[in-house]
């Protein structure tokens, strides 16, 4: 089993374990062999996003359930953010769910702005259908600190 391979599968076990509609060992596979993706990792907890031009968007945020709330994904947000301007981005994008407090709060802690809405975004398991925010921070200006 080659190293992407094994990454990938660790990577879409803890994505399972962090998601209603967690994605597939492919689905990583495929993404980590992309030009300019961003990796980000500590026990518990991993960060994907991916710089193109000027542009960084977070794919994925996902820490463990059983130890969020200690700072994790603040510190992988900062160091996408970091990575992402040594490549060149000077705005970092995500989306996010708008009944997601809990990351909104980490997002507005670190920073960002809405720049925008989708409409019906994300499917939950019942059937129901949520808005997206798109959330940007401006990495020029202010690098998060985790």
């Amino acid at each position: 089993m080659s190293i992407v391979d094994r990454l990938s599968r660790g990577l879409a076990e803890l994505h399972a374990a962090a998601f209603d509609a967690p994605w597939t060992a492919e689905a990583f596979s495929g993404l980590l062999t992309q030009p300019g993706l961003v990796l980000e990792a500590e026990p518990g907890g991993f960060i994907l996003a991916r710089v193109a031009g000027d542009e960084a968007e977070i794919l994925t945020l996902a820490v463990r359930p059983e130890v969020r709330r200690g700072g994790i994904a603040s510190r992988l947000v900062a160091a996408a953010a970091a990575r992402s301007t040594s490549m060149g981005a000077q705005r970092l994008l995500l989306e996010v769910a708008e009944d997601n407090g809990a990351a909104r709060a980490l997002y507005d802690r670190l920073g960002f702005e809405s720049a925008g809405r989708r409409r019906r975004y994300y499917a939950r398991p019942d059937g129901a259908a949520v808005d997206a925010l798109l959330l940007v921070l401006n990495l020029a200006a202010r690098l998060p600190t985790g």
